[in-house]
């Protein structure tokens, strides 16, 4: 798909190529950027990769005034995992911090986001309604009912995020059938605030523009967060049913008009 914009390219990982330059984009901003890390991180080639890879799509924004050769010509990134893939690799991505059982349960068609992320000169514009205009190109194709992922606060410092933690449990809780639950290992509780005493604007504002646009989809939260100290924040499951959906958000998300603070 070609973006009005006649510089930028909106398509999937064709290539070895391809996924090096997502892998550099993911380098610049999980690693050099949030202090991030990993066992299979490449610092000297200076790419952010992880075995999921090769079993994935990765949704590519490209610019093409940019040099495809030094691999900087990748400037948005989303990595996706269908259910059938996970299925014959044995796990998701999402498996080693939550209990996905409810998700598998239910039947219906997953798929696995995450590794989603833009470059810093590209961010406020039109980089990240691009992305969700492949992402529901993709997901329409593909019959998808059930969607899931990470999502992360930066930091580890629960007590400085109680707020809009706090905001998601009470607020954004999935349903019970569809509630994946935080794994013991490094899991902490959502609920660090009561009800009532959330200030729910300050809370919006401290939420990454990512969850605020799965909020405003629809979306839910499984219950507790992770904490992850290789990559150095706090992540959330996120799970959007597209059958819960409300009628006008089912027609913007169809027709590609989500508008992402």
């Amino acid at each position: 798909m070609i973006a009005e914009d006649p510089h930028l390219e909106l398509r999937l990982a064709a290539s070895d190529r391809d996924l090096r330059a997502a892998q550099r984009l993911r380098y610049r901003i999980f690693v050099e950027e949030l202090g991030g890390n990993g066992d299979l991180v490449d610092h000297s080639a200076r790419l952010e990769r992880d075995e999921f890879d090769a079993h994935c799509d990765h949704l590519l924004l490209i610019d093409r005034r940019r040099s495809a050769e030094a691999l900087d010509d990748v400037v948005g990134v989303y990595r996706l995992m269908p259910g059938d893939r996970a299925e014959r690799l044995g796990r998701f991505y999402c498996d080693t911090e939550y209990d996905l059982d409810p998700l598998r349960r239910s039947g219906r068609r997953l798929l696995e986001l995450g590794r989603s992320c833009v470059h810093e000169e590209y961010r406020g514009g039109s980089a990240v309604f691009l992305l969700w205009s492949g992402l529901a190109d993709y997901v329409l194709s593909h019959g998808t009912e059930l969607l899931f992922g990470v999502a992360s606060f930066h930091g580890i410092d629960t007590e400085a995020l109680a707020e809009p933690l706090a905001c998601l449990h009470h607020n954004h809780l999935a349903p019970a059938e569809l509630r994946v639950r935080v794994r013991p290992e490094c899991g902490v509780r959502m609920d660090l605030i009561p009800a009532d005493r959330i200030d729910r604007r300050a809370a919006m504002l401290a939420m990454p523009p990512l969850i605020k646009a799965y909020l405003r989809l629809g979306g839910f939260v499984g219950e507790g967060a992770w904490i992850d100290r290789a990559f150095n924040t706090t992540d959330v499951c996120l799970v959007m049913d597209t059958a819960r959906m409300s009628a006008r958000h089912r027609e913007l998300y169809t027709r590609r008009q989500v508008a992402v603070e």
